[in-house]
């Protein structure tokens, strides 16, 4: 008998809760499949079978909360070959209605499922979009078809999306509904309850847990990014044409906060009961806004790497955000945070710190705004950035100096390569 346990979770996460079984008992289970997909704070985890047999006990339901190590179903080695005639009983009894030209059909139906081994997160993209999931290409281990493999499949095939508009004018139907749109509409229809997810609650409980075990604090500062804009303006056609790498702004903020850690250690240090632990290295975690929610993967070693492999590092993790490919080695051991509201438009706002670190930088829109430069009223692409700390063990003076580090790095891109 193969006991099934929840596998570790990653740094800090001690339970996860179950989402959705894929298997039941008594299914036949082949190494590979997914059994159970468990959700966290940070990532899906899907729960693979590791060898064949027949699934015999699921040890939790569905909406359960699970400690890693803790028992999730356990497998009978033995029964794979038993597994045959259980699948053979049906097919015996289906012709026996009287009914064995409809019965033949059935059988194939049935058969193409376990043909094709899709993530929980794949088969609900197929089934939003119409994909046929037995005519995608699998990417993942053994040939398991992915989210991103439906996704790309979806793009690929725009047939499929017209289909579903032509079957909505041509169903008589839809014109039932217009006689009660006259008609105020009941409360029941100006509302939608939606539960929310195991994923959302986390981050919830994780923001809350932030705000109330740190002396939260931010302060301000604005950057002239003229110069940095031409720099970038300069080099990133011959950068991405030479190396493959678009660049943006993001690592000229990840090199400057990098030094700037490094001249206020106490901003990348870490609170451990009443010890504080310095850090040496700096595991930048990105901010990144993802269908799933907020995720935070972070660039390891950020500050021994150069401004090319940084980019590298950035297109790769936002990449496996936006794609659900996320490891949980993407999202542990961050010791500082960076998070851009500009993207979205944000001018200036107070980000929360992501819990255990003492601090992460707020980055923001950069905007035209009129300065005094020499004497004189200028308009310059101006950006608020912002610097919450936990005020425990960092000291105004830090926080504010650190700031200024930063402003003055970006301000002057130059003075980065001398370290």
């Amino acid at each position: 008998m193969a006991a099934i346990k929840v596998p570790p979770l990653g740094e800090s996460i001690v339970e996860a809760t179950i989402s959705r079984w894929l298997k039941k008992e008594g299914d036949s289970v082949v190494p590979g499949d997914t059994l159970v997909e468990l959700e966290t704070d940070k990532i899906t985890v899907e729960v693979p079978a590791m060898s064949a047999g027949v699934l015999t006990k699921r040890a939790h339901a569905e909406g359960d909360v699970v400690k890693v190590d803790e028992l999730l179903a356990e497998i009978d080695e033995s029964g794979k070959t038993a597994a045959a005639p259980t699948t053979a009983a049906p097919t015996a009894t289906a012709p026996a209605p009287a009914a064995p030209a409809p019965a033949a059909p059935a059988q194939p139906a049935r058969e193409t499922p376990s043909v094709v081994r899709a993530s929980p997160a794949a088969e609900r993209v197929a089934a939003e979009q119409g994909i046929d999931l037995s005519q995608v290409q699998g990417t993942g281990r053994g040939g398991v078809v992915s989210k991103p493999d439906v996704i790309e499949a979806a793009a690929n095939a725009p047939a499929a999306p017209q289909a579903a508009p032509q079957a909505a004018p041509q169903a008589g139907p839809p014109a039932a509904p217009l006689p009660p749109s006259r008609f105020p509409l009941p409360a029941t229809d100006r509302e939608t309850r939606e539960k929310m997810t195991t994923r959302r609650k986390r981050i919830a409980e994780h923001l809350l847990e932030s705000q109330h075990a740190t002396a939260h604090l931010t302060t301000f500062n604005e950057i002239d990014m003229s110069t940095v804009i031409a720099v970038r303006e300069r080099l990133k056609e011959r950068v991405e044409k030479e190396h493959g790498v678009r660049l943006s702004f993001m690592p000229f903020f990840t090199k400057a906060a990098c030094m700037a850690l490094k001249a206020y250690p106490t901003v990348n240090a870490q609170i451990d009961g009443d010890s504080i632990i310095y850090k040496h290295y700096v595991n930048m975690g990105i901010a990144v806004a993802s269908d799933a929610g907020l995720v935070v993967p972070n660039v390891k070693d950020a500050d021994r790497k150069g401004m090319l492999e940084v980019s590298r590092d950035i297109a790769a993790i936002a990449k496996r955000a936006r794609d659900g490919k996320l490891t949980m080695d993407d999202l542990s051991g961050g010791t500082f945070t960076i998070t851009n509201g500009g993207v979205f438009g944000s001018l200036i706002s107070t980000p929360i710190i992501n819990y255990p670190q003492v601090g992460i930088l707020g980055l923001h829109k950069t905007q035209d705004r009129p300065v005094a430069v020499n004497g004189k009223v200028e308009i310059r692409p101006m950006m608020y950035i912002a610097l919450s700390y936990d005020h425990r063990i960092i000291d105004g003076q830090q926080a504010v100096l650190f700031l200024v580090r930063v402003k003055e790095l970006m301000e002057d891109p130059a003075s980065m390569l001398v370290d």
